[in-house]
């Protein structure tokens, strides 16, 4: 599909396309991309991309400027809620309790039916159309994490799921040592929206961009167990691959815990990602 179709269509969808939002994301599969004439240059394209993952490329697809004002409306609205609940609470928060607490605090202003159809859109259109393919843990948008299954980890500011996430980390604390770190652990839909939506901002919203290097909203498995680590002071290095020359990382290879979730290279779309512990190793 041409950049130019796939904006039309989304801003068709925000400003007033009527039906579900699973209607719209099957309305938008009959856009389908067309292969490359010669499969060697699209991979060449595909590798350069992931090798220069936060530098804009010419097929970028971006925000249309007929739904901008829509979009960093909505990126400022998330952002409220997460400076009034809380940076650690904002990442459990699901999509339905974000829209009341919008609704109930003036500071924060209620979502319009514009922004409520936009996060739906970016939620149901497939990324692929802006070049993430991988899997999708998390179908739908009102998905909720339930509090009864996670646990607040001392001194992160992060949540983990009770039972396999939460042993995996506690094993790697005992066997790494104190010098390893949770960088981040469970993010929910709200926080995985204004993640994506955040790096697309400071980009000239530029989907592709961000897609390379955040998850969009429903493709992140930190909804579903995944976590990342980090070592003691190494601050935001720890998602770099700077990681990779860190004693932590050393490690945690050492003792076979890095089944990456996003290698060298993967053909998802995702740049390298070697502080990802990957939990749920089936997908």
């Amino acid at each position: 599909m041409k950049r130019r179709d796939f904006l039309k269509i989304l801003a068709m969808g925000v400003i007033g396309w009527g039906g579900s939002p699973e209607a719209i994301a099957k309305n938008l599969a009959i856009f389908l991309n067309n292969p490359s004439e010669n499969p060697e240059d699209h991979i060449r394209d595909y590798l350069i991309k992931m090798k220069h993952f936060n530098k804009p490329h010419e097929d970028d697809v971006h925000i249309n400027s007929a739904i901008y004002k829509v979009f960093k409306s909505t990126v400022t609205r998330l952002r409220r809620i997460q400076q009034y609940v809380g940076y650690g609470n904002f990442q459990i928060l699901s999509f339905d309790d974000g829209l009341k607490i919008a609704r109930k605090y003036s500071q924060i202003g209620k979502f319009s039916k514009a922004e409520i159809r936009f996060m739906e859109m970016i939620f149901y259109a497939e990324a692929k159309r802006y070049g993430f393919f991988g899997h999708k843990p998390l179908n739908k948008l009102t998905d909720r994490i339930k509090i009864k299954e996670v646990t607040k980890v001392p001194h992160t500011g992060n949540y983990l799921y009770k039972g396999q996430p939460l042993e995996a980390f506690k094993k790697i604390k005992r066997q790494v040592g104190e010098q390893v770190i949770l960088t981040s652990g469970i993010r929910g839909i709200m926080k995985q929206s204004l993640l994506f939506l955040n790096n697309a901002d400071k980009n000239n919203g530029n989907l592709s961009l961000a897609s390379r290097s955040l998850a969009p909203p429903g493709y992140s498995f930190h909804g579903n167990g995944d976590f990342d680590v980090g070592q003691v002071d190494f601050g935001t290095a720890n998602f770099t691959e700077r990681f990779t020359n860190t004693e932590v990382y050393k490690k945690l290879s050492e003792l076979g815990y890095l089944k990456l979730r996003y290698p060298k290279n993967n053909l998802m779309g995702v740049r390298f990602e070697p502080w990802h512990i990957k939990v749920n190793t089936v997908i």
